[in-house]
């Protein structure tokens, strides 16, 4: 398959992790919100990397793949990997509690994740889309150009 097909896709689904990630802050589903928001910052961050023909692991967080690459981007998305890096490893690390809260303390996710940590992750989930969605523009943009 074609990267930059997958790339686009992969951006679509994050596209669509951040509309459930809204939709379930407004219901007040906090665990889901997190969920959602990291699902849509790993959904992300591997279009930035399929777009470059970059292979990674199947984890959740690639943010060191990311790092490790990060000269094949341009300048001003290297400025923001170390951050977009650091919010891909926090929303990786709350994935699980995230889903099945902490079994051996007794703790669901509701009563790991309030109103606060949700908007939180939704706005870092908001942030590196939005980050990502460029790049992939920009190259898609350049390479239409070049082959033309």
């Amino acid at each position: 398959m074609r990267t930059d097909k997958m790339a686009l896709d992969y951006l679509k689904r994050a596209r669509s992790r951040l509309i459930d990630a809204e939709s379930s802050l407004n219901r007040g589903d906090y665990p889901e919100t997190v969920r959602y928001s990291q699902e849509a910052v790993e959904l992300s961050l591997k279009s930035v990397l399929r777009i470059m023909g970059i292979e990674y692991p199947k984890i959740h967080d690639v943010g060191d793949i990311l790092y490790v690459n990060k000269d094949r981007y341009p300048e001003w998305f290297r400025e923001e990997i170390d951050n977009i890096r650091k919010l891909s490893r926090e929303l990786a690390l709350k994935r699980s509690p995230a889903m099945y809260g902490l079994e051996l303390s007794g703790k669901t996710p509701s009563e790991l994740f309030d109103k606060r940590d949700a908007e939180e992750a939704f706005k870092s989930g908001k942030y590196v889309y939005e980050m990502v969605k460029k790049v992939v523009e920009e190259y898609l943009v350049g390479n239409s150009e070049s082959t033309t």
